[in-house]
C-alpha cells in the first residue's frame, strides 16, 4: 500500500457528462476555476468524451475555447486531461494519421497535459498512433484497458443457431487485461488506467488486478469506475489498499450515482489509512460551494438529472456521527484484511447515509453501461416503441457475441444497443433478424473498427457484410469533409483554421451547423456595424412571409430550433411531432395540435425563437392553395423510414432497377447510419425525399413499381 495517492478530478468532464448530460456552460465552469487552481489536483479531466460535441450541439460554444480557457485559469498546477477513442478520436470511424497528428498537436498546444487513450475493442493496434503523437508533442500518454465481463446468454445467438456452435470460453480473464496493459506499456504508455466504464468491477477483482498490474508493468496505475451498480466506492477503497497510484473522483455534488465516487469519502478513508492525497480540501470546499448552485441550475434545465442530491457535507468542518465514523473504520479494516463482502456492505451503507443514489440493480444484472440503457430508453420513446425494450435488452448479449464480443463502451455500446433495437423492431414487424442494420454495425462486423476479442464467424460476416474475411478500414480512401465558402456569411470559409477543420472532420453535422452559425453571426455583426440602417432593412425584408390564415404550431418556450421534421405540403396528424426545439438545455419534441397540411414553415433550423413564436402553419387539406412541387400520385410499393431521422444519402435514382433487399437510402437515426433496403423488386418510380431531409417514422422515401 502506497503512502501517497494522486487524485484525478473528473467533475468538469465525466462528472457532468454522467449526471447532467454534459450541459455545464463555460460561465458555470468559470465560477469554479479560481478554486481549482488552489486545489492542486494531480490532474483534471476537462475535455474529450462528449464535451466537444455537446458544447457545440447544445450550448453553441467552441470546444477549443473551453480547453484554452481552463488552461489559462489553472496553468500547470494540475495536468488537464482529455479522453479519446484511439484511432476514432471522438467519432465513429477510424481517422488517418494526419488527422490524429493534427488533433494531438493542437490539443497539447491548447493546454492538454494527459491524453487518456482507449479503444472500444481493446485492440492495441488502434492506440499506437495516438501514443506516438501525444508523446511527440510533449504530452503524457495514459492508455486505458476497458474492463468488461463475459455476458450471460439467455438464448442462442445467430451463428449458434446457424452452425450449432457454443458460446466461447471465458474471454475477459485477469490474464486478458494484464496482457493488454503489457502491450500498451511496450508501445510507450506513460500510465495505465483500468477503465471500468460500467461500474461492474467488484472490489475483489480490482484488488487482484491492481496487484498483478503493479508486478507486470513499470508505470503508474490509475483506476476509473462509476457507482451505478453499487460497487464504485468499495472498489476504489480496495484499489487504494492494493497500492493503486491514482484514482478518479468527483467533487461532492457531482459524485456517486452514475458518476465516480465522491472525493470527500475517499479523503476520509485515506486519512484513516495514513495516505496523503496532496489535495487542498479547503479549496475543494470552495469548489463545492459553486457546484451546489450549479447542480440546482442543471437539475432545472437538464432532463434526467439525478435526484435527490446528497446531504451537504464538508469533511473539514462537519463531524461524522459515531455510527458513520465506525463504518469508515470497518471499511479500513476490511480493505486491509481483504474482507471484500464487509467492505462492500459498509461502503454502500456510507453512501446510503449521505443520500447518494442506491445501486441500480437493473444495470448490475444486465451488465451494461447505465448510459447505454438510458440511450435505448430514449430512442424507443422517440420511436413510440417502448414495449420492445425488454426484448431489445434480451438481445444485447446475442448481438454482442455475433459481433465478436466487443466491450460495451463508446462507440460499441451505441452500435450494439442500436442494433439490438433494430433486431427487436425487425422481429416485431415479422422480418428476419438483422434485416435493418446500421452502417456502423456493418463496419464493426466487417473489421473496420479493428480486431474483436472473439473472432466473428465468417458466415455471419457474409450475411451482414457480403464478405467472409476480416477487412480493415482503408484510411487511404478517407475523404476530408467539404469546406465551402458561405454565401450567407459574405463568402467566409466554413472552417477558417486548422482547429475548425478538425472540428469539421470529427463532428461533421454538428460542427457544420455550429461553424455556419458562428460565421453568419460574425458577418451580420460586421455588416450591422458598417451600415445599421441597411442591416435593419435586410432584417425587415427577411421577416416577410405569406399571411397566416390557418392553425399554427408555436414554440411553447424560448429556445433554438434543432430540427424541422416536416416540409411544406406534408400531411400531418394531430399529435404528430413536427419540430425539435432545444429549450432549457433539453431537446423538446414539438407536436401539432391539428390535422392538415403544412402550408408554411416560418423558422429555420438553428434559429433562436421566443416563447409563442409561430413555427409552422397548418391548414385543412381542402384549403391548400400553396404552390408546391407536386409529386406524381403514389400507386406502387413504397420504401418507408423505419424510424425518424435524417436522410444522409440516396443511393438509387429514378429508373433504376432494384432487387428485394437492395439498399436504397442511408438514414441517420439513433446516432447511427442505417442502410434502408427495399422489400420489393422493381423500378424506382419516384424519390420522395431529398438528401438532408428530416423524416418521421414511416415516411415514404421511395416508390417502387
Amino acid at each position: 500500500m502506497a503512502k501517497a495517492l494522486k487524485i484525478r478530478d473528473l467533475t468538469l468532464r465525466d462528472g457532468q457528462q454522467s449526471s447532467f448530460a454534459t450541459r455545464m456552460t463555460q460561465e458555470q465552469i468559470n465560477r469554479c476555476l479560481p478554486y481549482y487552481k488552489d486545489a492542486g489536483f494531480f490532474a483534471m479531466e476537462v475535455w474529450g468524451g462528449a464535451v466537444p460535441d455537446s458544447v457545440m450541439r447544445y450550448l453553441g460554444e467552441n470546444p477549443w475555447t473551453r480547453l484554452e480557457t481552463i488552461h489559462k485559469a489553472v496553468g500547470d498546477v494540475s495536468k488537464l486531461t482529455a479522453l479519446s477513442r484511439g484511432r476514432n478520436l471522438f467519432g465513429y470511424a477510424p481517422y488517418t494519421d494526419e488527422i490524429i497528428d493534427g488533433f494531438c498537436r493542437n490539443a497539447i498546444e491548447s493546454g492538454l497535459g494527459i491524453m487518456r487513450i482507449f479503444d472500444a475493442l481493446n485492440d492495441v493496434d488502434n492506440v499506437k498512433s495516438t501514443i506516438k503523437y501525444v508523446k511527440q508533442y510533449g504530452g503524457i500518454a495514459d492508455c486505458a484497458v476497458c474492463y468488461t465481463v463475459d455476458p450471460k446468454y439467455p438464448q442462442p445467438t445467430f451463428f449458434q443457431k446457424l452452425l450449432g456452435k457454443k458460446a466461447p470460453q471465458q474471454v475477459f480473464t485477469d490474464a486478458y487485461f494484464i496482457d493488454k496493459a503489457k502491450q500498451m506499456a511496450a508501445l510507450g504508455a506513460d500510465m495505465i488506467t483500468v477503465k471500468d466504464m460500467s461500474g461492474l468491477i467488484p472490489p475483489q477483482r480490482i484488488s487482484a488486478l491492481v496487484k498483478q498490474l503493479k508486478k507486470n508493468v513499470n508505470v503508474p496505475i490509475d483506476f476509473h469506475t462509476h457507482c451505478t451498480p453499487g460497487y464504485g466506492l468499495a472498489s476504489v477503497f480496495a484499489a487504494i489498499a492494493a497500492g493503486v497510484d491514482v484514482v478518479d473522483t468527483n467533487c461532492w455534488w457531482f459524485g456517486g450515482g452514475t458518476g465516480a465516487p465522491a472525493l470527500e469519502l475517499v479523503y476520509i478513508f485515506c486519512q484513516k489509512m495514513g495516505i496523503e492525497l496532496g489535495v487542498n480540501m479547503e479549496a475543494v470546499a470552495k469548489i463545492n460551494t459553486q457546484l451546489k448552485d450549479i447542480r440546482k441550475e442543471l437539475e432545472i434545465s437538464v432532463f434526467g438529472a439525478e435526484k435527490p442530491a446528497p446531504k451537504p457535507f464538508n469533511p473539514l468542518t462537519d463531524t461524522l456521527p459515531a455510527e458513520v465514523d465506525a463504518l469508515f473504520d470497518k471499511c479500513v479494516k476490511a480493505a486491509k484484511a481483504e474482507d471484500f463482502a464487509t467492505l462492500l456492505s459498509a461502503s454502500q451503507a456510507i453512501e446510503a447515509y449521505f443520500g447518494f443514489p442506491a445501486p441500480n440493480e437493473l444495470v448490475q444484472k444486465a451488465e451494461i453501461p447505465g448510459g447505454m440503457y438510458s440511450n435505448m430508453v430514449a430512442q424507443l420513446k422517440q420511436l413510440n416503441a417502448e414495449d420492445i425494450l425488454p426484448r431489445a435488452m434480451e438481445l444485447i448479449p446475442s448481438v454482442r457475441l455475433d459481433a465478436g464480443l466487443p466491450p460495451l463502451v463508446t462507440p460499441t455500446s451505441q452500435i450494439v444497443g442500436a442494433q439490438a433495437v433494430n433486431c427487436a423492431m425487425d422481429e416485431k414487424a415479422g422480418r428476419a433478424m438483422y434485416t435493418n442494420k446500421s452502417s456502423q454495425f456493418v463496419g464493426l462486423v466487417k473489421g473496420e473498427y479493428g480486431h474483436t476479442p472473439v473472432k466473428i464467424d465468417p458466415e455471419f460476416r457474409f450475411k451482414i457484410c457480403g464478405v467472409r474475411e476480416e477487412t480493415p478500414y482503408d484510411t487511404s480512401k478517407y475523404q476530408m469533409q467539404p469546406n465551402p465558402e458561405l454565401a450567407e456569411a459574405g463568402g467566409a470559409k466554413l472552417a477558417a483554421n486548422e482547429k475548425e477543420v478538425l472540428l469539421l472532420e470529427l463532428f461533421p453535422l454538428v460542427a457544420k451547423s455550429f461553424l455556419t452559425n458562428e460565421k453568419k453571426k460574425a458577418y451580420e455583426a460586421s455588416e450591422a456595424a458598417k451600415a445599421p440602417a441597411k442591416a435593419a432593412e435586410v432584417k425587415e425584408e427577411k421577416s416577410v412571409s405569406t399571411p397566416i390564415t390557418g392553425d399554427t404550431v408555436n414554440a411553447p418556450l424560448p429556445g433554438r430550433v434543432i430540427s424541422i421534421l416536416v416540409k411544406v405540403g406534408d400531411k400531418v396528424k394531430a399529435g404528430q411531432d413536427v419540430a425539435i426545439l432545444e429549450a432549457m438545455k433539453m431537446e423538446n419534441n414539438i407536436s401539432s395540435d391539428y390535422e392538415g397540411v403544412v402550408k408554411q414553415i416560418l423558422v429555420a433550423e438553428g434559429d433562436a425563437v421566443a416563447a409563442n413564436t409561430v413555427l409552422i402553419e397548418i391548414v385543412k387539406e381542402s384549403e391548400v392553395v400553396v404552390e408546391q412541387p407536386a409529386a406524381t400520385a403514389v400507386t406502387g410499393n413504397t420504401v418507408n423510414a423505419p424510424l425518424p431521422g435524417r436522410v444522409i444519402s440516396i443511393v438509387v435514382k429514378v429508373g433504376d432497377k432494384i432487387s428485394a433487399g437492395q439498399d436504397v437510402v442511408i438514414l441517420e437515426a439513433m446516432k447511427m447510419e442505417n442502410n434502408i433496403s427495399s422489400d420489393y423488386a422493381g423500378t424506382v418510380k419516384q424519390i420522395l425525399v431529398a438528401e438532408g431531409d428530416t423524416v418521421a417514422a414511416n415516411a415514404p422515401l421511395i416508390e417502387v413499381e
